[in-house]
């Protein structure tokens, strides 16, 4: 986490709302509106959750009665998110030296995705529309007032946002001038006043990334050439010429973290590279000079792509390197951070901890502490006394010794590669107990990974006695490029050789009962549940696909506007469909053309204003399971997107997931 923390992330994922009929009404609405279940179907797929269950599905999936807190880059407020009875979920920010509230941004039909300081009197926030992904940039003064919409424009999505400090300007990313490339704007965020910095013209080999210095400079960027070759340009400042300093496989990874302000050299950057290694490293590098100067740091095992930097009061020295490893890792720099990290490891022992908010001189930090069994807890932390203080604990509900254990696992793949992945165990599985499995592919699929920490969803099945199995298989990130490669064209095949080969690892540890097996996922997830119960029919019982590719031609051809430049990567990633071979392939690995070897009940939900896996994706297979003779359940939301992100639809969606494994476990 960064004491100089980003008042923003980039490429924000986000879902919301448009309707609350739904499931009943069929005016105008996405997909095909007669194919969702009933609300009757529903209700009884969720009566089979039966037992005298300790914990409900909403102590893991309502939304924290207050989150997000952060402070004031003065120190002066403290901002946060409190839920209301209707399920909104409003920024409220309190004066600390009065006590005194304030309502500053309502949440209304749309859900409040992000928000933040943008200084210390005017706030953030982002939103979409009903789950599109069209991300505008809203700007609010702490008291409620001078609301402005910073990004006014249908169908235009906000990327990334770059505040400039002590300036009423932030730099925006957009799609405005053309839906398949991104812009960068400076807007003042007091009165909406915009002027564009730099023109992206070329859709075939288009900018698709942009470098800035603290003071809003554009001062390099990167061009991704026919989707395949990334070229990194630096511009010389004596003559406003960008000369082109490295160029490399979009594969390979050559990206520019920040500008090292702490050094006289204005060309010194820290750059997070794997050109000449497997893994992801971070190096010091003078841009102009083209060159090396010195590496920061690596891992042997894992890539390492983050540094977090102090902000003007400590001449923005590096504080620390993070990584995703067996668990999270920070790596102490500064003298600064190193007194934090051994106070704050002294206080909570093996718990992960991060500084998620502070203000500008570091006096007050906000330190969020979890762990496997544990949701997460705020503390107010005080860096000239060294103490901490308890803010609030997210899920009070929600005991520590009642939660099970998150396991990280190894084994070898039937070809011999190391796969990493995770297993949480219910209690009766610790004692001996064989349990029924839920596998959960992640989504991605490539360059995402599953994590060590709280998963509500894991903890959940656990509270009904099933263990859940998470494997980081071949295309996912964080273990080297050579492990990322060597899923490329092989998704739905060696990628699901991976998963196959965990379940038979966990089996053999004595774990799992062989007879009580699911597969659930999301995105990609939901494509690899469907994969495997096409590919090995009687390896589980049932299977949950959530938002997943059934069809790779439909899919490839859905694609939104902004995902267009990259179509030649992702032919790379999954298959060329204009290659004869890899076409063959294509539809042997699209679920839709074999569904005749489904034999297991098929659980269907989907958001139907998803921009990356249409609706199309989920009415075709239940369409073509249906006219099989399979009864299969169908959960749509109008309202949402890539994914449930509103409360009651989260909370509907797994009382029917517990009913559907519940009925299945237990035939």
């Amino acid at each position: 986490m960064n004491l100089n923390h980003n008042i923003f992330g980039t490429a924000l994922i986000v879902l919301s709302t448009i309707m609350t009929n739904a499931q009943s009404s069929t005016a105008k609405l996405p997909g095909d509106p007669t194919l969702p279940s009933s609300k009757a179907n529903l209700e009884k797929l969720i009566s089979y959750d039966k037992g005298n269950f300790k914990y409900k599905v909403e102590d893991y999936f309502a939304r924290p009665k207050a989150s997000a807190f952060k402070i004031s880059p003065d120190g002066k407020y403290l901002s946060y998110k409190e839920k209301d009875q209707d399920k909104k979920n409003h920024v409220y920010v309190k004066d600390l030296s009065t006590g005194k509230i304030t309502k500053a941004i309502v949440e209304k039909d749309d859900l409040i995705r992000g928000y933040g300081w943008l200084n210390k009197k005017r706030l953030y926030y982002t939103q979409d529309r009903g789950g599109n992904e069209n991300i505008h940039l809203y700007a609010t003064d702490a008291d409620g007032g001078n609301q402005k919409d910073l990004t006014p424009f249908d169908g235009v999505k906000v990327q990334s946002i770059i505040p400039i400090k002590d300036t009423d300007f932030v730099v925006v990313t957009m799609n405005k001038n053309n839906k398949q490339i991104f812009e960068p704007f400076k807007i003042n965020f007091v009165t909406g006043e915009m002027t564009q910095l730099y023109e992206n013209k070329d859709v075939n080999s288009p900018i698709d990334d942009y470098l800035f210095d603290k003071d809003g400079n554009l001062r390099g960027y990167s061009v991704l050439e026919n989707g395949l070759t990334t070229k990194t340009y630096y511009k010389d400042v004596q003559t406003g010429k960008f000369n082109l300093i490295k160029s490399a496989d979009w594969s390979d990874t050559f990206s520019i973290i920040e500008f090292n302000e702490n050094s006289k050299n204005k060309d010194e950057a820290y750059v997070v590279t794997n050109l000449d290694s497997d893994k992801a490293r971070i190096v010091l590098y003078d841009l102009k000079k083209n060159t090396v100067i010195k590496e920061i740091y690596s891992n042997p095992v894992y890539d390492v792509s983050s540094i977090s930097t102090a902000g003007k009061n400590r001449n923005y020295e590096l504080d620390f390197i993070s990584y995703e490893g067996t668990k999270g890792e920070t790596v102490p720099v500064s003298k600064f951070y190193k007194e934090i990290d051994d106070k704050l490891k002294s206080q909570f022992g093996d718990k992960e901890f991060g500084i998620v908010s502070s203000d500008d001189n570091n006096d007050k930090l906000l330190v969020v502490v979890g762990s496997d069994k544990l949701y997460g807890t705020y503390y107010e932390y005080d860096t000239k006394t060294k103490q901490t203080k308890l803010l609030y604990n997210l899920m009070p509900q929600l005991k520590e010794e009642d939660m099970a254990e998150m396991r990280p696992i190894e084994f070898k793949s039937r070809d011999g590669l190391t796969i990493h992945g995770y297993i949480t165990l219910p209690k009766a599985a610790l004692e001996g107990k064989k349990v029924p499995l839920i596998v959960n592919p992640h989504g991605g699929p490539q360059g995402i990974r599953d994590r060590w920490g709280f998963n509500p969803e894991t903890q959940l099945f656990a509270s009904r006695g099933y263990a859940t199995l998470q494997i980081n298989f071949r295309i996912s990130g964080g273990y080297g490029k050579s492990f990322q490669k060597a899923g490329y064209k092989q998704i739905g095949r060696k990628a699901m050789d991976d998963v196959e080969d965990g379940v038979k690892y966990a089996i053999e540890q004595g774990w799992v009962d062989k007879d009580k097996v699911a597969i659930y996922g999301g995105s990609h997830g939901g494509y690899a549940t469907l994969m495997g119960l096409i590919k090995t029919p009687d390896l589980y019982s049932c299977g949950v696909d959530y938002v997943g590719v059934s069809n790779i031609f439909t899919f490839f051809a859905s694609f939104p506007e902004y995902w267009k430049p990259y179509k030649e990567m992702v032919k790379q990633i999954w298959y060329d469909l204009d290659n004869p071979e890899e076409a063959k392939i294509a539809k042997e690995v699209s679920p839709v053309f074999q569904i005749d070897k489904i034999k297991k009940p098929l659980f269907v939900v989907q958001g139907a204003n998803d921009p990356r896996v249409n609706i199309n994706e989920s009415d075709q297979i239940v369409k073509a399971m249906r006219a099989k003779g399979f009864e299969v359940p169908y959960l749509v939301k109008y309202d949402e997107g890539h994914g449930f992100g509103k409360e009651p639809n989260r909370i509907e969606l797994y009382k029917s997931m517990l009913g559907f494994f519940a009925e299945n476990f237990n035939k």
